[in-house]
């Protein structure tokens, strides 16, 4: 059953997330790899796959490029897309499970929040 707002405070606020409403981004989460393993090791295919909350972290250039930007391994979303590009090396990096990754930012535009 779907209620309106029911993912509001959790989409603005990951600690207000229920238990179930993070289990249901874990689900979500494997699912996507397990449907990636099967590009996992081809040098053609990139990843950035981090666990950090925000959504669509590639379209900001301000999380590409700030100097805290989040990196899995070291690296930034630019570099391992650069790596990628210019088929410098492996550029396939995916973080452990929400939340681990302490270089994420709860980045959610000031335009999403509420929806």
């Amino acid at each position: 059953m779907y209620i309106r707002g029911h993912w509001s405070r959790c989409k603005a606020d990951p600690s207000a997330c229920s238990t179930l409403q993070i289990a249901t981004l874990q689900g979500l989460r494997s699912a996507m790899l397990t449907a990636l393993k099967l590009f996992e090791g081809e040098p053609e295919v990139g990843m950035f796959i981090n666990s950090c909350f925000a959504h669509c972290q590639s379209e900001l250039q301000d999380t590409w490029f700030a100097p805290n930007s989040p990196t899995l391994d070291n690296e930034t979303i630019a570099e391992l897309v650069g790596d990628w590009y210019f088929e410098r090396g492996a550029a396939q990096e995916i973080d452990c499970a929400y939340p681990c990754d302490s270089t994420c930012h709860n980045i959610i535009p000031s335009n999403q929040v509420g929806n």
